[in-house]
């Protein structure tokens, strides 16, 4: 199955010079836990729950002051609308991360997966996949933020 099979394809971005508390609410609004930032042909980042929560509530902050760019995580791991879902579920065990923007092969954020769409979506009596589940629920809670780059990129 391909990364295009599970994909949402409308993607919510965020402005980099928005303040956090927009971010937030455009959050909630949308009940998800991230938002990327930029545009689809321009990815800055991605603004997490956990960004938020730490780089700015833990800190104690003004989320109406803080702008996203000065809090959100870079690089983005990305994947490929084609790539097997397998590939994308080992990329964001290997990395601990619970969602990944889907580019084309222009580098454009056309799609965004995230475990909830995978859990939906696949048959979850595979070992194999439930071992990569059970790896980035379990094993990668504190490293959330997304560190590197993989050939997404464009």
């Amino acid at each position: 199955m391909r990364v295009a099979d599970v994909m949402s394809r409308h993607v919510e971005f965020i402005e980099a010079d928005a303040p956090v508390q927009e971010a937030a609410v455009l959050m909630g609004e949308l009940d998800v836990g991230a938002l990327p930032v930029g545009a689809p042909e321009r990815l800055e980042g991605v603004l997490t729950d956990r960004d938020v929560l730490y780089r700015v509530v833990a800190r104690g902050l003004d989320c109406a002051a803080v702008r996203v760019r000065d809090v959100l995580t870079t690089p983005v791991l990305s994947c490929r609308a084609e790539d097997d879902v397998r590939d994308a579920m080992d990329l964001m065990a290997a990395h601990h991360i619970r969602r990944l923007p889907v580019r084309d092969a222009a580098g454009r954020v056309v799609g965004w997966v995230t475990l909830a769409d995978l859990s939906r979506r696949l048959l979850l009596d595979s070992g194999s996949l439930q071992a990569a589940l059970r790896e980035v629920t379990e094993g990668g809670a504190a490293a959330e933020p997304a560190t590197a780059s993989s050939g997404g990129r464009g």
